[in-house]
This record gives structure tokens, C-alpha cells and sequence, in this order.
């Protein structure tokens, strides 16, 4: 399938996967699936349960590798060996459903937390990671109030807050890409509106993400371009400037019945 024009799409994607199919058994969960992430570019992810995202997604985070004939590139360049390691080393950086904090461990102690900044004697330099967490929660995620500091507990924090933790983390260490695995989950409305003001920061800063739904409501207003799996395959590709959130809908519902995007004329 052809790829839509969308922002940075001048430049080499960030991240492209060309024909990837991945069969567990008798069960092939993804069929020649094309899909790219341009620079500066939020990429939504859409499909029902069993439509092939989780796999997908696991693919691009090297947990999987495609089956052969399958190819990866990063930036223009054809990736091998894909792995776990290999695209971390990249720059792609997973925010979980989960949030994946410590909530019974400071806000400081999270955003370093496998990564921690040590002094020349090689031990931990508390002082520099609480003040380099206090100009990221006022830079990048605008806490400004002093009652808000880098020693709050995690589990005091709201679940928007929670997330914005983990996608800032992702950032501070120089994530090429971010994938957003539902991380409006289980939240309330404000909370979501915060989750999705810390999304559209991603791009903000010059990077990219994949931001996978179940919810078109929270997933559309933040994205510049959907994928819309089915079944193992990519049903369609769709710029959001060129679609109403209406239209979309209608064409969700078509192909839950009848597997195809084409809508009868």
C-alpha cells in the first residue's frame, strides 16, 4: 500500500517496516504489513482485539523479528539482526499502559531509575538528578507549583501525571521514537486531556511516536496519520487532515463487517 505525504515525510522515515509478516504456528498474525513513522510525526494505531497491533508494535521493538522477507529501517538505513537491544540502542522507547513506575519511590528516583547519573568516585550524584528532575518537571511538563517537587512519591501523583513521568523520561534519554501503548487507559477525562498534552509535546520537541488505542476519541485528535489493522493486514492509511473523525468512524465500522475499508460507492 502506498504511504500518505505527512509531516518531515522529506526526510527518511524514522522508522519503516517494508512486507513484515510474523506467523506463530499455523497462525499468521501479520501479512505483509508496509508501515512508517516520519520525523516530527505522531502515528496513530488503530484495530480491534486480535487485528494484529500487539504484534506489530512488538516488531518494532525488536521483541520480534520478521519472518523472512521482512525488512526494518531506521532513518533510511536497512536494519538486521533486529532485536530487543538493537532497538533500544536506536532510540525507541516503550510508555506502557502500566505507567512501568515505582509508585512507593520519588519522582527523581523514576526518571533515572537504570540510568542513574553518577559523580567521578562512580557514586550516585543525588543532587544532579534531583535538580536535572526539578528543570524537567518545569520545562517539559509544566509544574511550576513548589508543592510539586522531585521528592513526591510517585503514588501521589494523578495518572496523567504518572504518565507524563514516563514519557519525559523516555525524552531525556534521546528517544528517536516512543511508543504509546494506551496511556489513557483507566484514566478520567482530565487526566486524559493532560496525557494527550503531554503526546502532542513529543512532537514539540522534535520527535516522533506511535500511539496505540482502542479509543478513536482520545487517539484522533493528536495524530497526524492512522493505521487501521485488520486482521494481521493494513486495511488503511489515512492523513487526519484529510478525514473527518465521523468518516473515520464510518469506515471502522465497514470494515469490522466486511474486512475492507472501501466504502460501496
Amino acid at each position: 500500500m502506498a504511504q500518505t505525504a505527512s509531516p518531515g515525510a522529506e526526510a527518511p522515515p524514522v522508522m519503516e517496516l517494508r512486507n513484515v509478516s510474523k506467523t506463530f504456528g499455523e497462525v499468521r498474525s501479520l501479512a505483509g504489513v508496509d508501515f512508517q513513522v516520519n520525523p516530527r510525526e505522531i502515528v496513530g494505531l488503530l484495530g480491534d482485539n486480535g487485528a494484529g497491533k500487539s504484534t506489530l508494535i512488538k516488531v518494532v521493538m525488536g521483541y520480534y523479528a520478521p519472518d523472512s522477507g521482512g525488512e526494518i529501517y531506521f532513518h533510511g538505513r536497512r536494519v538486521d539482526s533486529w532485536s530487543v537491544a538493537k532497538a533500544r540502542g536506536l532510540g525507541i522507547e516503550t510508555v506502557y499502559q502500566e505507567r512501568a513506575l515505582c509508585e512507593k519511590q520519588p519522582i527523581w528516583r523514576n526518571m533515572f531509575m537504570g540510568r542513574e547519573l553518577r559523580n567521578r568516585l562512580g557514586l550516585l550524584d543525588v543532587a544532579a538528578m534531583r535538580n536535572e528532575c526539578s528543570r524537567l518537571m518545569s520545562e517539559h511538563m509544566g509544574f511550576t507549583s513548589a508543592a510539586v517537587h522531585p521528592d513526591n512519591v510517585v503514588a501521589t501523583m494523578s495518572g496523567g501525571e504518572k504518565q507524563g513521568v514516563a514519557i519525559t523520561r523516555a525524552l531525556h534519554f534521546e528517544a528517536e521514537l516512543v511508543i504509546l501503548d494506551e496511556p489513557t487507559m483507566g484514566l478520567s477525562l482530565s487526566e486524559t486531556k493532560k496525557t494527550l498534552d503531554f503526546v502532542r509535546h513529543i512532537k514539540e520537541v522534535g520527535k516522533s511516536a506511535i500511539f496505540i488505542d482502542h479509543n478513536i476519541f482520545n487517539i484522533y485528535p493528536v495524530v497526524d496519520r492512522l493505521y487501521v489493522l485488520d486482521r494481521g493486514k493494513v486495511a488503511g492509511v489515512f492523513n487526519r487532515a484529510d478525514i473527518t473523525m465521523d468518516q473515520l468512524i464510518e469506515r471502522l465500522y465497514h470494515v469490522a463487517r466486511t474486512g475492507s475499508m472501501e466504502l460501496p460507492s
